[in-house]
């Protein structure tokens, strides 16, 4: 049996979209946003909502006319060529494989510090058995997560500005041009979540109706949180104190209550994590159960149970794969590879997008391309390891492929 069955609606695709972008992101990318765009950092936030916003738009039209699991390996090799499918598909498995490492060493650096290896692996065990079992479960479970981390944030972004600081707000120096874009770039990170709705598109019901819908709710709700959250952050500790800061929410919660708000951001940075490792996990397996079905990767992980409906192979593939990088890389080398990545991924998917037909309901052309520009500019904004060796990497899929083909 290789086929999925479609089980989730509208607010499960939603809720699985804000389990990744409402993860480990808001606990983590701030920081370093802020260190490059300096007090324009809601600025930052506003140009990576543009580019999201036309990626989830992009993503959203080429998922109701191809409605199976893929995502953009699936759109590119329909709507482009096979060579940037596999381009697209290369990028994003192994740039958000790098993102469930870091999601894991995020669970490990929080829940037990000194501990973080053994309590991320065990964490990538877990989960992996967990969506064996099945994605209506997987669903449940990042139900729960998302609300709670939404609860605490609120209270989080309530204590900010109305509980007095032990300390003023440290100013920073002001940022340039490439300063904002590299923090875009950095923040874009943490929205790359609704991708997640896109490659479940086989076990959606109506995905014609449920994916143009559930993608850019998902991405308005978290483009709130993210900018009440990041604006609270600034008028706490300042563009200076948030750009120091390795735990940005938690350094807020320390300065406003820290009697009891510090271990509640804890608890809600380690469920973030786990939500968008859960999802991460997810859209990973699925995109290789399609490249797999296509023959660029190994056959065995086409494999789907009969009972449980979900490509196991590829979901235990997926967590070997992870626990090999939490044992071998840190947090900052797995987050740089996956954010270069992730942006050629989408860059793939506005040029997709922009070959569609009227009467496949092609979005305005000023989407599209709005989209593949900003992705390409944000990437080579990245700091320079990142870009080097993203580029290397991909280089070397695409050196794969041709010789494949040549072959």
């Amino acid at each position: 049996m290789n086929s999925l069955r479609r089980t989730l609606g509208t607010r499960d695709a939603v809720v699985i979209g804000l389990g990744s972008m409402i993860g480990a992101g808001i606990f983590s990318a701030l920081g370093p946003a802020a260190h490059a765009a300096g007090p324009w950092l809601l600025l930052a936030l506003a140009v990576a909502t543009v580019v999201a916003y036309c990626n989830a738009t992009s993503t959203a039209r080429l998922a109701a006319v191809h409605p199976s699991s893929g995502g953009t390996y699936l759109y590119a090799t329909r709507q482009l060529s096979p060579f940037w499918g596999y381009l697209a598909g290369w990028s994003f498995v192994v740039g958000k494989t790098a993102s469930c490492a870091a999601m894991a060493m995020t669970v490990g650096a929080y829940a037990w510090p000194g501990r973080e290896v053994p309590v991320a692996v065990a964490t990538v065990v877990a989960l992996v058995a967990l969506n064996c079992l099945g994605v209506q479960k997987s669903v449940a479970l990042t139900r729960v997560i998302v609300t709670v981390v939404v609860l605490v944030l609120t209270v989080l972004v309530f204590s900010a500005w109305v509980l007095p600081a032990d300390h003023a707000p440290v100013a920073a120096a002001q940022a340039g041009a490439l300063g904002v874009i590299q923090g875009a770039g950095l923040v874009f990170f943490a929205f790359a979540g609704y991708a997640r709705i896109a490659t479940l598109g086989e076990e959606v019901r109506d995905p014609a109706r449920t994916i143009p819908r559930a993608v850019p709710i998902a991405l308005a709700i978290a483009f709130v949180v993210y900018a009440l959250v990041a604006a609270s952050a600034l008028h706490v500790l300042g563009a200076g104190g948030l750009s120091a800061s390795t735990a940005p929410l938690l350094d807020m919660a320390r300065s406003v209550a820290p009697g009891w708000l510090p271990a509640v951001v804890q608890v809600g940075a380690v469920l973030a994590a786990t939500g968008s490792l859960l999802a991460l996990v997810l859209g990973v397996s699925r995109t290789s159960l399609a490249m797999a079905r296509d023959g660029h990767l190994p056959g065995a992980l086409t494999t789907v149970s009969e009972s449980r409906g979900v490509p196991w192979v590829a979901e235990v593939a997926v967590g070997v794969l992870v626990v090999a990088l939490v044992l071998t890389v840190d947090l900052r080398g797995a987050i740089g590879f996956s954010s270069f990545g992730v942006l050629l991924y989408y860059a793939i998917a506005n040029a997709s997008a922009f070959t569609l037909k009227p009467e496949q309901g092609r979005p305005a052309a000023w989407i599209p391309v709005t989209g593949l520009i900003g992705c390409l500019v944000l990437a080579v904004g990245l700091p320079a390891a990142s870009v080097i060796g993203g580029a290397i990497v991909v280089a070397l899929g695409a050196l794969v492929f041709v010789a494949r083909r040549r072959g």
